[in-house]
């Protein structure tokens, strides 16, 4: 099976599928490395890490097909990419969904926020209406050229127009031909809970490190029939606070030793990036 296959298969098993979110070539392949089967290319994770910007809407279509192109070259998981709202209207949406799918995309995210959208965590929100946001999944789905090509719509209305509102969005978007659905930012447990019962499409559950949605473990909203329990900047949170500490200590201490617990040996760096494939093609080529 193709990449594309992989992740519907494994998304439709609906048990829990863990995907880490990558805002870097170096992070997806420390992903890849740890045995992940899919990751998300994220748009807060490139907007933070690439332009030091909150997600609020300054990420641009060039900006992510950049970053997913970068990332599909050095691993060969599935690839979920964050296309936040298309970057327009629907004529915006086919133009994004041809460029990420040629970039290497294996699913795109489409969100049903007015642009410039924000983080689904932040507040101050606003959504479009549920016919515009079904014509750009439809707009989506046309577009696309492969077949196994996955839509994924996600809706914000929760904040919004409330619990009950966002369910009856969602259960709208496979009309115009989602393969996946996902309700952003619900704050109350049970409400995670009802979705896989209120929802006949497979979903992804977004856990946000202190954001508004209680946290369950993979086991329990795979137990839930989740198909996807995503962690988009898990990494990031960590790679920033792997920097702090490591550059606390050398400011503090005027030193940091390889031995200390707080760096990566200069081996396995070298071996993340692929040093010793490169080192074989230049003794082959030479």
């Amino acid at each position: 099976m193709n990449t594309k296959q992989q992740l519907k298969q494994r998304v439709e098993a609906r048990q829990g599928l863990i995907v880490p979110g990558a805002f870097n070539a170096l992070s997806a392949k420390v992903i890849a490395d740890l045995g992940f089967q899919a990751l998300y290319v994220t748009g807060a994770g490139v907007t933070n890490m690439w332009f030091g910007l909150p997600d609020q809407g300054f990420m641009g279509l060039h900006d992510i097909a950049e970053h997913t192109a970068r990332i599909r070259d050095v691993v060969d998981v599935p690839l979920i990419v964050d296309a936040d709202t298309g970057f327009g209207n629907a004529l915006n949406v086919v133009h994004t969904v041809r460029t990420l799918e040629r970039a290497g995309a294996d699913c795109i995210q489409l969100e049903d926020q007015v642009a410039p959208k924000r983080c689904g965590h932040f507040s101050g929100k606003e959504v479009i209406s549920t016919e515009e946001a079904v014509g750009k999944i439809k707009a989506a789905v046309d577009a696309r050229r492969d077949p196994d090509l996955l839509i994924m719509a996600r809706t914000d209305a929760a904040a919004t127009h409330g619990f009950e509102a966002a369910v009856e969005r969602a259960q709208r978007l496979p009309e115009a031909g989602a393969d996946l659905l996902f309700v952003e930012a619900v704050t109350q447990a049970e409400q995670v809970r009802a979705l896989p019962q209120r929802l006949a499409k497979p979903q992804l559950m977004n856990m946000v490190l202190g954001g508004k949605t209680p946290i369950f473990n993979a086991h329990q909203l795979a137990e839930l029939g989740f198909g996807i329990v995503l962690y988009a900047n898990a990494a990031l949170q960590g790679a920033v606070m792997g920097m702090q500490k490591a550059l606390t200590t050398l400011r503090d201490e005027k030193e940091v030793q390889e031995a200390s617990g707080l760096v990566t040996p200069f081996a396995e760096r070298q071996r993340l990036v692929g040093k010793p494939e490169w080192d074989a093609l230049e003794a082959r080529y030479r």
